[in-house]
């Protein structure tokens, strides 16, 4: 079953339960889903699945973020819609996990003692192999802690 398949059939069960927010959530995933497919003009793979839930995860937290403290709906309604987005995200590497993917690519760049200039080197190739499993900031700490050493 596609992200898609998967999706609309949360949404489906939402409706049946009436439940409007989660419905109206699922809604919007689904409409960037299949954006994504028209856009891309074939069905898509499920790392392209991955990469446009967690796309709208970070415009729901910008969204967040920006919300003025006197607006508690708009807070409100993007904390909900962030809850239902979490459950169609794919888990993301944790910093240990990270860090091994790092050590990797140091040994096939052949870094043995990685320096501050070595970073742009050790990203351009670290980062095709974390893209849709880890957050970039992360990846960038966990890197200059590494570097700092």
């Amino acid at each position: 079953m596609s992200r898609v398949d998967v999706v609309r059939a949360a949404m489906v069960e939402a409706m049946k339960a009436k439940d409007k927010a989660r419905k109206d959530s699922l809604s919007m995933l689904l409409s960037a889903l299949k954006n994504a497919e028209i856009d891309k003009r074939s069905p898509l793979t499920e790392e392209e699945a991955d990469a446009v839930v967690k796309k709208e995860i970070k415009q729901t937290k910008e969204t967040l973020e920006l919300a003025p403290a006197d607006r508690a709906d708009i807070r409100e309604e993007a904390q909900a819609r962030l809850a239902v987005y979490q459950e169609f995200a794919p888990e993301d590497l944790t910093e240990e996990q990270i860090a091994e993917v790092i050590k990797s690519v140091l040994a096939e760049l052949g870094i043995e003692n990685p320096a501050p200039s070595d970073k742009g080197k050790i990203m351009k190739t670290l980062m095709p192999k974390v893209k849709g499993k880890a957050d970039g900031k992360v990846v960038n700490q966990v890197l200059a802690g590494i570097l700092s050493k």
